[in-house]
């Protein structure tokens, strides 16, 4: 069986460090692990495979590197015609799977031209991402295009609820789409015991403006005037970084605060091997629609996690059972929740493991992977089932 995977971002490196690189490379090892021939069309091919996606077939895209916006999302609108080309000429694939991203519509307008079975992906909303936190430009143009993608899809899956209302909204067929949080390799996270040392929280991802950091660094400088020794972990890099090192100097904590920089998948897990429990920070004043990655490798890590109580995240951490709720944007409710689990190793290691036993129980990637082919109606072709 062949599958072809899509992702035209130009902002999205798929064998690189950040959580939209990682979700990819996850798919498809669950994909290729059902022994699928997986071909990957992207712009951003640049980078080392991991070994065990080094064979695959890459095809690599057209990328736009012009820094004005507006010409920007015009070669991707023509990038369009060459993606249609490519793939009537690389085929025929039994499955067309593709990430969605703005002014992308010809992996889905083949696929239902030429009557392949399709699933698009959508992890956000894009259009209103875009418009708040960057620019938007074609504004009407894309919307226009994604409209046409989420109509030729024959599945849309989506990371939450929140994200299926919006790709609803975009014209998607209420019946083809499905809510499909997102998962975890437990392989790459072998339980290991927490190191020893001062008491490390820890915080692993990108440093953007929707990723609370902030709160997290006044609830660690709180918790350091208890006199607890104490360290604070922050794994990654991002445009927040200047401004939360700023924040460590004026709360006088730079002694007892690290920042790692961006770190690739493969050292993830020894970062988190370094914490003793691990935060997943969120303002009360941003929409919330992620299925985030850290909280699923936190857990799966046996990590205790923190996370702030918005969207949907209390039915993936399960507030005194296999983690803890804190209210967002509050640096001393975040502060207590930290002091109890210092003081209670008992507590913090019970939740930890229970962690684990939920998400390799409820979030493997592979059933991911397994639970879209059969909503795509592909599983029966894997076996033979007629």
């Amino acid at each position: 069986m062949n599958l072809v995977y899509v992702c035209a971002d130009q902002g999205i490196p798929v064998f690189g460090c950040k959580g939209a690189s990682v979700h990819i490379q996850e798919m498809v090892r669950a994909f290729v692990a059902q022994g699928i021939e997986v071909t990957i069309m992207s712009p951003r091919l640049e980078g080392t495979p991991p070994p065990d996606l080094a064979h695959l077939s890459c095809i690599r895209l057209p990328r736009g590197d012009n820094k004005d916006a507006a010409c920007r999302a015009r070669l991707s609108i023509e990038a369009n015609e060459l993606i249609a080309d490519a793939m009537s000429g690389l085929g025929p694939w039994d499955l067309v799977y593709e990430r969605h991203s703005l002014f992308t519509h010809a992996p889905m307008s083949v696929a239902l031209q030429e009557g392949i079975p399709s699933v698009l992906e959508v992890n956000s909303p894009l259009l209103e991402e875009q418009a708040r936190h960057r620019q938007l430009p074609l504004a009407m143009e894309a919307r226009s295009i994604a409209n046409r993608s989420m109509r030729s899809a024959q599945l849309v899956t989506t990371v939450s609820t929140a994200v299926s209302n919006y790709a609803r909204s975009l014209g998607a067929d209420s019946e083809r789409v499905h809510v499909m949080e997102n998962g975890v390799n437990p392989s790459r996270f072998p339980l290991t015991h927490r190191a020893d040392g001062p008491f490390t929280v820890g915080f692993l991802g990108t440093l953007k403006p929707w990723h609370d950091v902030a709160t997290l660094v006044e609830a660690f400088a709180l918790l350091r005037q208890d006199g607890l020794d104490t360290r604070l972990l922050i794994v990654g890099d991002g445009p927040e970084r200047a401004s939360l090192e700023g924040l460590v100097g004026r709360l006088q904590i730079a002694d007892s605060v690290e920042f790692t920089g961006k770190q690739t998948p493969a050292e993830v897990p020894q970062q988190l091997a370094r914490m003793h429990v691990a935060v997943a920070p969120y303002r009360d004043d941003q929409p919330f629609y992620f299925s985030p990655l850290k909280i699923y490798e936190y857990m799966a890590a046996g990590l205790p996690v923190i996370a702030s109580r918005v969207g949907h995240l209390e039915s993936v951490v399960r507030d005194g059972r296999n983690g803890m709720l804190c209210p967002p944007s509050d640096p001393s409710a975040l502060a207590l929740k930290l002091k109890s689990l210092a003081n209670d190793s008992s507590l913090a290691q019970h939740l930890g493991i229970t962690a684990r036993e939920h998400v390799i129980a409820n979030h493997d990637w592979n059933q991911v992977a397994s639970r879209v082919l059969a909503l795509a109606n592909i599983e029966r072709r894997l076996t033979g089932v007629s």
